[in-house]
């Protein structure tokens, strides 16, 4: 199987196994539901906005005819909500993850346990587990945040914009989105953010099929909720292979390994 499928393996296998337990699929969906709540606000808010926002920006379109204004600032509103959504799918998962961090740490060694072998504990307080989280996820938002500027400024190139570039859109979003969801595992198995980003360039191709679908699943509403439990489960299933692989990155450090996150 090609790695691109074996991604997607990971993903429907993750999900199958939280459906599979009832009661973790339950435990999990409490922290996605609450940033959800939030997320649709903040999105009803946007849509609203959004035309206000579009004729802040071009006030130099004010005199122009029909239909360029309206193609001018319709395009523009169009660019401001795909980039809203796709910060919300970023942000959504990272502000999950951090809200629900002692539930999805517990699913994640859960899962392991299920699996057989050890299973890895960070060994940090919670506190000092919310902070690396929180500080990993900002640093993981500055580099989207650098991705969706520049997507953004090459959605007005004519033809590309408007294929190409939604298209690495989604790319990249998938990309970062297991990389939120991986580190839930990683972090336990005492892997700072330099070295989990080392380990998932080396089977980029992997992560690809794993986060896409799921950023495709995560923009039909509600659907983000009940795919998070499965999401984090695949997510540890994939990590247990990326960690066990010589050659695809940098050994995991001793479990349990606070001392490497403490350096961080």
């Amino acid at each position: 199987m090609s790695d691109l499928g074996a991604g997607f393996g990971y993903l429907i296998k993750g999900q199958r196994w939280a459906f599979g337990h009832g009661r973790w699929f339950g435990f999990g969906l409490l922290p996605a539901l609450v940033t959800l709540v939030l997320y649709a606000g903040a999105l009803v808010g946007l849509g609203y906005g959004a035309d206000d926002l579009a004729g802040w920006v071009t006030p130099f379109a004010d005199d122009w005819s029909s239909p360029w204004q309206s193609l001018l600032r319709g395009t523009l509103v169009v660019l401001v909500f795909v980039l809203g959504l796709f910060l919300a799918v970023i942000t959504f998962t990272a502000v999950t993850l951090l809200v629900g961090q002692p539930f999805y740490e517990s699913l994640s060694e859960e899962v392991d346990r299920s699996e057989g072998g050890e299973v890895p504990e960070s060994g940090l307080p919670l506190w000092r587990e919310l902070w690396i989280s929180a500080r990993d996820s900002v640093r993981i938002l500055v580099r989207v945040a650098v991705y969706g500027v520049l997507l953004f400024a090459l959605g007005f190139v004519p033809v590309i914009g408007q294929t190409v570039i939604p298209a690495l859109g989604f790319c990249v979003s998938g990309y970062f989105l297991a990389e939120e969801l991986t580190a839930v595992a990683l972090q336990r198995r005492g892997m700072v953010l330099k070295d989990r980003l080392v380990l998932l360039r080396g089977r980029r191709t992997m992560v690809l099929g794993f986060g896409v679908p799921l950023v495709l699943a995560f923009l039909v509403p509600l659907v983000a909720v009940f795919l998070m439990p499965g999401a984090v489960a695949g997510a540890t299933l994939m990590v247990r292979e990326l960690t066990a692989t010589p050659g695809n990155g940098p050994e995991p450090s001793p479990v349990p390994a606070p001392h490497s996150l403490r350096k961080a």
